[in-house]
């Protein structure tokens, strides 16, 4: 097994066509706080989180994610996986350096094997942030990423081999066969996940808050102030977190969650969930019924920036 080096999941960024009413959204209903903002390009904080920015939006005429954020521990790691990925023939975009972002730091970037561009990091600034208090519904914290993947089998032999990441568990279906993996960096049951689509896409980026009532509170919040719900309220089997998905202006699905799973490492054996029984999907049984709309609307559209470095 290949040594894991990587610690947490540190921002997603996305290029989205109509900055301003995507900012609208995040900093409004969603509850992230902007920071270190310049024209057409947001770096978007999550008030109980460490890390300088969850979500970074960039203005640009195509909706792509730019890139997936990734820490590690020191900058001997950083330089351990940017050797590793290079003799494995993995395409770098960029040597491992001093990054210009917010909060500093030493990273590189990459194309996985899909062309997705990742970035590796660490020595980054530690933001000032603070508790969550009761009854507060905003999100505390970036939980995980889900990534669309017309060759999922590869995708996930690829962050597993190159990368260190472990599989918890897989959701099956009796014809169709696997269809999507929960893969972890550490003991939360998943920081990424892969999941079997037509074309590679974000599936969805996931944000945890405080507790169930906070997490009912915003998934209310949202829904009285408009936003398409895709997909919940309910109670996902597999990572046993709660799930409330909605679309963002420019089509993306993003999710509020709480209480997902921390697993024991030693002990934990991946299962294979059926999802077609309807208490893998929701526990609860509160949900709308996982159909042929709440997958389309997950398969958003194709990515437009595979195998493209973004400019910042």
């Amino acid at each position: 097994m290949t040594e894991r080096l990587i610690t947490h999941l540190r921002h997603v960024d996305l290029a989205v066509p109509d900055h301003a009413r995507q900012l609208d959204f995040y900093t409004g209903p969603w509850g992230l706080t902007p920071e270190h903002s310049d024209t057409g390009l947001t770096f978007l904080a999550a008030e109980g989180s460490p890390e300088q920015y969850v979500v970074r939006l960039r203005k640009a005429a195509e909706k792509r994610i730019d890139l997936i954020a990734f820490g590690v521990a020191t900058a001997a790691d950083v330089d351990v996986l940017a050797a590793r990925l290079a003799t494995a023939g993995v395409q770098l975009v960029s040597e491992p350096g001093a990054l210009q972002t917010p909060g500093g730091g030493y990273g590189f970037r990459f194309f996985d094997n899909e062309g997705r561009t990742v970035e590796i990091s660490s020595d980054v600034a530690v933001r000032a942030h603070r508790r969550i208090e009761e009854g507060e519904s905003i999100p505390v914290r970036l939980s995980h990423v889900v990534i669309n993947s017309a060759e999922p089998e590869a995708t996930r032999a690829f962050y597993e081999q190159h990368l260190g990441f472990a599989l918890s568990d897989t959701l099956v279906h009796p014809r169709m066969g696997a269809m999507m993996w929960f893969l972890r960096v550490n003991s939360w049951h998943h920081s990424m996940a892969i999941a079997r689509c037509p074309h590679p896409s974000l599936h969805h980026a996931s944000f945890e808050m405080r507790g169930i009532d906070e997490y009912m509170r915003g998934t209310g919040r949202l829904l009285r102030a408009g936003v398409e719900k895709i997909w919940g309220p309910g109670r996902h089997l597999a990572g046993n977190n709660t799930f409330s998905y909605f679309l963002d202006p420019s089509g993306n699905t993003m999710e509020y969650t709480t209480e997902l799973e921390q697993v024991d490492e030693d002990t934990w054996h991946p299962h294979l969930y059926d999802f077609t029984q309807p208490e893998v999907s929701d526990q609860w049984g509160t949900a709308n019924a996982m159909n042929e709309f709440v997958a389309k609307r997950s398969f958003n559209d194709p990515d437009k920036g595979l195998f493209v470095a973004p400019p910042v």
